[in-house]
């Protein structure tokens, strides 16, 4: 895997882009500059994988858009050293932004292809999140509590197991919704067991569904 200055220079162009439509996190546009989104792309995509384009990457999944993944990360309010449950590790791009902002990592793929193919790039970067196949649903009780919980794929409701494993305090961000397009939505965790909301406009991804896939 190569990361030419071709490359880097693409990236830098699409943190600008990033930053006219509103994202200004410094540590997630940091973190798009250090992680080569071509590497978890098909090469047939090459030419296009730092446009804000979504692309599918095998077993009817897709990875986000650029934009996508950095609003969800940029809700999460990361903090050097935060643990962060990912549901749905996907190609491992979104899985990398989280580790290159410096947060513990554990993420779940329910698609067998994918979380094979996911952890040798990751590790190639240099990164060690806890990698595990299953049920995203039923989240990862025994890494819990968590500073924040994010979901990566379009939610038909909240599963009380993510309620559960979230620290008081931690962000849970979640589209919710059946269909082509959900509501980005983000809970906060009240000391009372209660949680905030707020919704912040539609999205598509795919949906988030039960059971692992062989």
């Amino acid at each position: 895997m190569i990361d030419s200055y071709r490359h880097k220079g693409l990236r830098r162009q699409l943190i600008d882009e990033l930053k006219e439509k509103g994202i200004s996190n410094q540590a997630v546009l940091d973190a798009f500059d250090k992680v080569p989104r071509h590497f978890f792309l098909d090469s047939s995509f090459m030419n296009q994988a730092y446009t804000n384009m979504a692309f599918q990457i095998g077993a009817k999944q897709t990875i986000s858009h650029p934009f996508t993944v950095a609003f969800q990360t940029t809700l999460l309010e990361l903090e050097r050293g935060h643990r962060v449950l990912e549901i749905g590790t996907g190609s491992g791009f979104q899985t990398a932004i989280l580790c290159a902002i410096g947060v513990r990592v554990v993420s779940i793929e329910r698609q067998k292809e994918l979380y094979i193919k996911a952890k040798p790039i990751i590790s190639h970067l240099g990164y060690s999140p806890n990698l595990f196949y299953g049920d995203g649903y039923k989240g990862k009780a025994s890494y819990a509590p968590y500073d924040s919980i994010l979901v990566t794929c379009g939610a038909p409701f909240i599963p009380q197991e993510l309620k559960d494993q979230l620290k008081v305090g931690g962000r849970l961000v979640i589209p919710i919704g059946e269909g082509k397009m959900q509501i980005m939505t983000r809970l906060t965790k009240l000391e009372n067991g209660e949680f905030e909301t707020e919704t912040y406009g539609d999205f598509s991804f795919v949906p988030m569904l039960t059971k692992t896939a062989k």
